[in-house]
């Protein structure tokens, strides 16, 4: 496998949202199959099916794709 990653960071936009995707909707199911697949995906502070929804069109970051480059995306998000 190459690698690679896919994100939507929270930013100035969608701050008061917490994020741009829905996690009921579309976090959830993309991070079953990314991690199926032997991947990792992370809200850059946690994994997102740890993440327990507050209400039904919550939003939140996304970091999908391999683990190693997660982890990087992750470990930058967290510094800044």
């Amino acid at each position: 496998t190459r690698g690679g990653i896919f994100m939507y960071p929270v930013d100035a936009k969608c701050r008061d949202k917490g994020g741009r995707l829905r996690l009921l909707y579309e976090a959830n199911p993309m991070s079953m199959i990314v991690e199926q697949a032997g991947g990792a995906a992370s809200t850059g502070r946690q994994r997102i099916l740890d993440v327990q929804p507050t209400h039904l069109h919550q939003r939140i970051a996304v970091f999908l794709g391999s683990k190693n480059e997660v982890e990087r995306a992750a470990a930058y998000h967290a510094e800044g």
